[in-house]
């Protein structure tokens, strides 16, 4: 049995089955063909990695009910989808839609959504992913803003293993500068998220958990991803309204050009500096690794090095502390499930085996 909500984002792009995906990886197989062709570049790379369980189909009901037992055996129990609104329309949706809500032992685990509201551009598409140009805004107007909170409480928030803190849905927003921006300001942002409260509350829920997703308090783009951020996000988070914070990726808020022992006291330093200037909880985040150069056709940094089960394991012992001391409610955030380009995965390979998985399991399960 497990007392934590150990919580793994799930990048969905381990599928042929979007339509749209096809103009970043032809093959039809989704991110696994820049997985497939990733190379050492530097001393102690390991490139490419192999995934135990092959280059699945994550969108297939089949797979993702081996995954989620395979998830529940070794304490993962939540699910955290990234989930992508582009041109007026959902992106990468059928990894969670057809492969998680379609498997048979779905409602063994619970999920909830991460909207990942950047800005896409080319670096999913390793042919040109040093082109900085934005392909799709993350960033959304009020019009469809609604579409968008209408859609996750119809179709999400009233399944029974969405995932609920005192009863509220949680919905995660990963970039409030992009919020912000396609809403028109702070003011009408703070009016649109009042708006979205009272819908859930319409919906039949106490309210709703909005948790964000934070940087540093003056981040720089380092994922190569996101859009530029600006400000402060502890001044957001206050403004708009948000119930909780937590991290996606040590990148977002560290050095990760070194060993991975030596960032967990400055991931450590910032999770005490978040506990005292922050007026909302901090769930405590762990990442396994960061190592972007699967996209991309040179080195690019930073690389995290020495992410060892072992290593990994003493970051997870200070998460499981973290909660203990500080939070009524056990949830730790893991990047990732998934995250094959980012060298950043639980799921086994053909270094650790089942390492970091064994990991989570020794911290957060009862013996």
């Amino acid at each position: 049995m497990n007392q934590y909500d150990v919580a793994a984002y799930i990048w969905p792009s381990y599928t042929g089955k979007e339509p749209r995906s096809r103009q970043f990886w032809a093959e039809g197989i989704g991110e696994w063909q820049s997985v497939r062709s990733a190379q050492a570049r530097v001393e102690g790379q390991i490139l490419p990695r192999k995934p135990l369980w092959g280059t699945v189909d994550e969108a297939d009901p089949k797979v993702m009910a081996f995954q989620i037992d395979e998830a529940l055996r070794h304490g993962v129990n939540v699910f955290i989808y990234d989930w992508y609104w582009y041109d007026r329309r959902p992106f990468l949706e059928q990894c969670l839609d057809e492969g998680f809500l379609g498997a048979a032992n779905n409602e063994k685990m619970q999920f909830y959504l991460m909207w990942a509201n950047h800005d896409a551009g080319y670096t999913w598409d390793k042919r040109q992913s040093d082109l900085d140009e934005i392909i799709w805004l993350g960033s959304q107007p009020r019009e469809e803003f609604e579409r968008i909170c209408r859609r996750v409480i119809d179709l999400y928030f009233r399944r029974p293993n969405y995932y609920k803190i005192d009863g509220c849905p949680v919905f995660m927003i990963y970039e409030m500068s992009n919020l912000v921006r396609g809403l028109g300001g702070v003011e009408k942002t703070r009016q649109a998220l009042d708006w979205f409260r009272a819908l859930t509350k319409e919906a039949g829920f106490p309210n709703l958990h909005l948790q964000a997703t934070i940087y540093s308090e003056n981040a720089v783009n380092v994922s190569g991803v996101d859009s530029t951020r600006e400000g402060s996000t502890k001044d957001l988070v206050n403004l708009l309204g948000f119930d909780s914070v937590t991290h996606y990726q040590f990148c977002h808020f560290v050095d990760c050009n070194r060993d991975y022992a030596e960032i967990l006291p400055d991931v450590q330093a910032e999770w005490e500096r978040i506990r005292r200037t922050y007026k909302v909880p901090y769930y405590p985040h762990m990442s396994i690794g960061w190592d972007n150069n699967p996209r991309f056709n040179h080195l690019t940094l930073p690389i995290i090095k020495n992410n060892t089960p072992d290593n990994f394991k003493k970051g997870l012992l200070m998460a499981k502390d973290y909660a203990d001391r500080y939070n009524t409610v056990p949830l730790v955030t893991i990047n990732s499930w998934n995250e094959w380009t980012e060298m950043s995965y639980l799921e086994p390979d053909d270094v650790y085996g089942y390492g970091y998985l064994e990991a989570v399991r020794d911290v957060f399960c009862e013996k």
